[in-house]
């Protein structure tokens, strides 16, 4: 028997009750190619996808498959310019769906994430028309102070790595509550409802992904 495994089948079954509650979908798999499969069935092929910056998609090869099967998508990262992924940052969020992770999630169901730009946030709160949000269990705290703990210390740091970002945690590994021109912790966001119901669909996967 995998120990860990079923202590994610548990867990997962609270926070899927909870989110239901706060008004959004959640399911769980315990392989990333389980919820992979899940996600693609969610994103009909006449559907325009877009996503924010995630290193949980990024890893789970979803935009090449979005790619093979020749669905629409908006891509920042096909800019020629900074005015133009600008543009298309601004786009992402009238698209159909919209693909990203979470910097954390509570057992009670709340999302925390925080954000630079601000425009994946955005998205969790008004825009596409549906959000989904796959999460490795490795992201699952007991409660929101722990989850803004977690984000600022376990996320952010990796992220100034991913983003090119020259904040102080970057050199120390350490959040000192930065105001740098670089800070990549400008919006906080909790989603502790959903309306529209079920806009947010959140997977959970039992493995680690990314950070």
């Amino acid at each position: 028997m995998d120990f860990l495994k079923e202590s994610y089948k548990v867990k997962s079954a609270t926070i899927i009750k909870n989110l239901q509650r706060r008004g959004m979908e959640g399911y769980y798999f315990d392989t990333r190619e389980e919820a992979v499969e899940k996600a693609m069935s969610m994103i009909d092929e006449d559907k325009v996808v877009s996503w924010g910056g995630s290193y949980t998609i990024d890893e789970l090869g979803i935009k090449k498959m979005l790619e093979e099967k020749q669905i629409a998508v908006i891509d920042r990262d096909k800019a020629t310019s900074p005015q133009e992924r600008v543009k298309l940052m601004k786009q992402a969020l009238t698209a159909d769906i919209f693909l990203t992770s979470t910097n954390a999630i509570t057992m009670d169901g709340e999302l925390l994430n925080i954000d630079g730009n601000g425009n994946r946030l955005a998205a969790f709160c008004y825009g596409p028309d549906s959000v989904i949000v796959i999460a490795g269990m490795n992201k699952v705290v007991t409660d929101l102070d722990i989850a803004l703990k977690r984000a600022r210390t376990e996320a952010t740091v990796p992220n100034t790595f991913r983003t090119n970002s020259n904040t102080p945690c970057r050199s120390t590994g350490k959040c000192s509550e930065c105001v740098s021109p670089e800070t990549i912790c400008c919006q906080i966001l909790v989603t502790r409802y959903c309306k529209p119901a079920n806009k947010i669909k959140v997977i959970l996967v039992g493995e680690n992904l990314g950070f």
